[in-house]
């Protein structure tokens, strides 16, 4: 016992050796105390004790509040420019989104006014081809198809009573109608992307020029007879749709209007944290396109038939007014919001929206050369996913007037054709200025190449 108690006095009184720092440690302190300079491998004199031992806690803050940093130039400057190209997107967007939306006005007025004219052509020359005298053109054979679904759809549809579906409507809960809207709005964005395809298939084998007679008859009345009744089905559902819409304007409960208009924003979840390249953006805007026009040309629909109700009282067109502007309204913030994050998220510039303007203009010059592929009107739909005959039929279905009003339906259809001729050579124009200012941009990023068409999936 005296040995181990005597080893152990000598271990506590032998000098203790200074500890080796290593020069390989992996934390290192970006901030240096001015007063702390450690020496080598020496233990630090009084003096340099005494310096440490004189920092205050004032000092100490001192050195916090005043403490200068400076910032990464390169860093910075990229997020400034993100800042700024956030709030681009609106613009940019709300830009391609108007072209679009002329677009698609013109032509569903094309359906409307020019369509008539067309089938009744094409008709009788179809009439002069049982004769014996000549035989239909292409263009003219696609004419008359799309008069006859048209005229067919608009006498089955004329048979609903609308009043009564309104009631039907009406006498149900809020819960119901919202997921009824929601199914509606899903089955018309399945039906738009379908529906065209239908259409394209019966023009094409009413044109296509090498195929037996008998059975391309057979084939032909079996597509047109499916084309009816997509189109029949799709107009239908739009009916459904604006009765909707109309319950929820004209309730004295807004609570139906303001969940739906809420649920645009309930989109917003499924869509910013996707990951979207340019051509997946180029189709979500699109899509944008054809639905703002689709709920404009419904809040018409619903004005139209509440103001017979209300013998076109102007206290109730304010009300109605202001309902609708803000569907609307909900519509266009959601679209600045999706398309804002979205871009961001995906590092995608917002001069993006630029090129496919151009797209838009470059289908809608190609439609008006002596070769075009294909009609103005058809190569909107392909693009955009906007099927007119729906609407068109549905319109013609809510602004059939009594025969004793005949002036009246003539003078509402010169003005409509009025407006198609001044629209469809205002976007012409704005077309060309589109193509020419693109045109010189490619000549200014790369002066060697020659200009062409920006791609894009339809």
């Amino acid at each position: 016992m005296v040995d181990v108690a005597h080893a152990f006095s000598e271990d506590i009184n032998a000098p203790q050796q200074p500890h080796q720092i290593s020069g390989d440690a992996d934390v290192t302190a970006d901030i240096q105390l001015e007063d702390v300079k450690p020496g080598p491998e020496t233990r630090p004199s009084k003096n340099v004790s005494r310096k440490t031992n004189k920092r205050s806690l004032w000092s100490y803050l001192h050195g916090e509040v005043r403490r200068g940093y400076q910032l990464e130039e390169q860093r910075y400057e990229k997020r400034r420019e993100k800042f700024y190209a956030f709030f681009r997107i609106p613009r940019a967007l709300e830009i391609f989104v108007g072209y679009g939306f002329l677009q698609c006005a013109d032509a569903f007025l094309s359906v409307l006014t020019l369509l008539p004219v067309r089938f009744t052509l094409a008709l009788g020359l179809f009439g002069a081809r049982l004769v014996g005298r000549r035989r239909l053109q292409p263009a003219e054979s696609c004419d008359l198809l799309k008069g006859l679904v048209l005229l067919g759809t608009w006498l089955l549809v004329s048979q609903v009573d609308m009043s009564m579906l309104y009631h039907i409507v009406k006498s149900q809960s809020v819960i119901k109608l919202y997921i009824f809207f929601n199914m509606l709005e899903v089955a018309d964005k399945l039906f738009s992307s379908f529906g065209q395809d239908i259409l394209d298939a019966l023009l094409w084998t009413a044109a296509e020029p090498e195929q037996p007679r008998a059975r391309r008859r057979l084939v032909l009345l079996a597509q047109l007879a499916v084309a009816l009744a997509y189109v029949l089905l799709h107009c239908v559902l739009v009916m459904l749709q604006a009765t909707t819409l109309s319950v929820a304007i004209n309730s004295q409960n807004k609570a139906l209007l303001t969940i739906m208009m809420s649920n645009n924003f309930v989109e917003l979840k499924g869509m910013v944290f996707k990951k979207f390249a340019k051509n997946n953006l180029f189709q979500m805007a699109c899509s944008d396109v054809r639905e703002r026009f689709h709920y404009v040309v419904l809040l018409l629909m619903v004005i139209v038939q509440t103001m017979r109700e209300y013998s076109w009282r102007q206290e109730q067109l304010l009300n109605l007014l202001g309902d609708c502007l803000k569907v609307l309204a909900a519509e266009v913030l959601v679209d600045w919001v999706k398309h804002a994050f979205v871009t961001r998220f995906n590092a995608i510039s917002w001069q993006v929206y630029q090129e496919y303007l151009a797209s838009l203009a470059y289908d809608l010059a190609s439609s008006k050369l002596h070769t075009a592929p294909s009609d103005h009107g058809d190569l909107v739909s392909r693009r955009l996913g906007f099927t007119p005959l729906p609407l068109a039929a549905l319109v013609l279905r809510v602004m059939a007037c009594p025969p004793s009003s005949l002036r009246l339906a003539i003078l509402a259809y010169l003005c409509l054709c009025s407006m198609k001729v001044l629209l469809n050579l205002v976007i012409l124009g704005l077309a060309c200025c589109i193509v020419k200012k693109h045109r010189q941009t490619l000549q200014e990023d790369s002066p060697v190449k020659q200009p062409r068409r920006p791609q894009s999936s339809e």
